[in-house]
């Protein structure tokens, strides 16, 4: 897809650093080698050095582009440990914990991008969302803009009548199971700039329902017009509206018969799901049925970039998830 490349290539512009803590992984390598040949991101592999040799060795990749770590042997796991333990410690996290925790590729990825040894994470093609997210919170914590972690796909599909010209910004589809109205307001905020930061077009942003301006009444309607209300109330720049269903927010006749008006109805590129169930059903149901691409989940609210990968992941899809940590790494905070 022509936004994907657009992607890739203004990543290779910015020369950033990003830490692969699965290095063992074919896939991995595999991305990391193209990711070299395309200049789009400095990469440091972490694993067990004689695996990932092994490994490279059977999928043709040359590990001498690349720097390559073994967080139990190196020398910086103590310093590491040290930082870990004094941020941890009133949590009750012994150093020897500490020290356990960044053995871990993960955490110790995590914290070379706290530290700012590198500029972003992207793991998860071989570990669970759940896990992935919670070592980048746990290290990285949580950018003082926001109160949780959430994510967003980037879609983009065949047809270009839709979104900004056929690309959209799904979310949450991939972490906050039953987000409250406060949390789906974050949710759509931070979706609205990312929007704009990826998309490069101003956001319209649909907070989604079964029910457009009143059709419906319902507590989980009441939920997104209330997240509506709050979201308006942090960003009044930002063209934000809900609830509304989704044809209302796609289709410009339905979305002017149904919301009058609306700055967003009939012309949304940021969709909000009211929870993860009707998330993550509606970007697999897109991305199957209608051939779109989704890249993602791509995590938002942390204090840098540390991303989510599906286990079903191929090599091309993480070289796309990296190109959009380099930009999130150079992005402007909001």
């Amino acid at each position: 897809m022509k936004i994907l490349k657009s992607i890739r290539m203004k990543a290779a512009t910015l020369s950033k650093h990003i830490v692969l803590p699965e290095g063992e992984d074919v896939r991995t390598l595999q991305a990391a080698q193209a990711c070299i040949a395309g200049r789009i991101a400095k990469v440091t592999l972490l694993g067990n050095t004689e695996r990932i040799a092994e490994a490279a060795r059977g999928a043709g990749v040359d590990i001498g582009a690349f720097s390559v770590i073994d967080p139990k042997r190196s020398p910086d796991l103590e310093k590491f440990a040290q930082v870990f333990h004094e941020m941890r410690r009133s949590k009750g996290l012994s150093l020897d914990e500490a020290r356990e925790h960044l053995k871990d590729p993960l955490y110790f990825g995590n914290m070379m991008v706290r530290l700012g040894v590198a500029d972003g994470s992207v793991a998860g093609a071989t570990h669970s969302t759940a896990k992935t997210v919670r070592s980048a919170l746990q290290v990285i914590g949580l950018s003082p803009r926001y109160k949780i972690v959430s994510s967003f796909f980037l879609m983009s599909l065949p047809d270009d009548r839709f979104g900004a010209g056929g690309n959209f910004i799904f979310a949450d589809c991939g972490v906050v199971i039953n987000p409250s109205a406060v949390e789906l307001a974050e949710i759509a905020i931070a979706s609205a700039d990312n929007c704009r930061t990826f998309l490069d077009v101003e956001p319209r942003v649909a907070l989604l329902s079964f029910s457009t301006k009143g059709s419906a009444e319902h507590p989980l309607v009441e939920k997104v017009i209330e997240a509506t209300r709050t979201a308006r109330a942090r960003r009044p720049e930002l063209s934000i509206d809900g609830e509304l269903q989704a044809d209302a927010s796609l289709v410009a006749d339905i979305g002017m018969k149904k919301a009058p008006g609306s700055l967003v109805a009939g012309k949304a590129n940021t969709l909000i799901f009211p929870n993860l169930e009707s998330g993550n059903i509606a970007y697999k149901l897109v991305e199957r049925l209608a051939g779109a691409t989704a890249v993602g989940p791509i995590l938002q609210g942390l204090a840098k970039p540390a991303n989510d990968l599906s286990r079903g992941c191929k090599a091309e899809d993480i070289v796309d998830a990296i190109a959009i940590t380099v930009i999130q790494a150079a992005a402007p905070p909001r």
